[in-house]
């Protein structure tokens, strides 16, 4: 059976206040959709074989891939290489949409307090 309810950006950042806590929403063959508030710095990491989308829904972020940086506002989109080693952040509070495969790790490779293991759906 086919859901034919879609999805409110709006009410699902209102769901949640956590941090660097990313939520899923959707998803699509073997993909994810999932949106998350950032502010501050994460931690270095990459994801091995495969590509990550980060869209802003409000703010401004920018994502540190080694020397350079891509600064993103409301409305725009990156698509982080897969394998490239990139660094989320945001000076103010950000809310952003993610898109990656199911079996990608928040944290890539590295495994510390930000890991998560397991998703929470919303």
């Amino acid at each position: 059976m086919i859901n034919l309810k879609s999805i409110n950006f709006e009410e699902k950042f209102s769901l949640f206040d956590e941090l660097w806590t990313p939520k899923c929403v959707a998803r699509f063959d073997n993909y994810l959709v999932k949106v998350g508030k950032i502010k501050g710095e994460y931690v270095p990491h990459f994801h091995a074989g495969c590509d990550e989308i980060f869209i802003v829904h409000r703010g401004r972020m920018r994502i540190e891939l080694g020397q350079d940086s891509v600064k993103l506002e409301q409305g725009e989109m990156f698509v982080v290489p897969a394998d490239a080693e990139h660094k989320p952040a945001a000076d103010e509070l950000c809310e952003i949409i993610m898109i990656e495969r199911n079996d990608v790790i928040n944290t890539g490779e590295v495994r510390n307090e930000f890991t998560k293991e397991q998703l929470d759906w919303i």
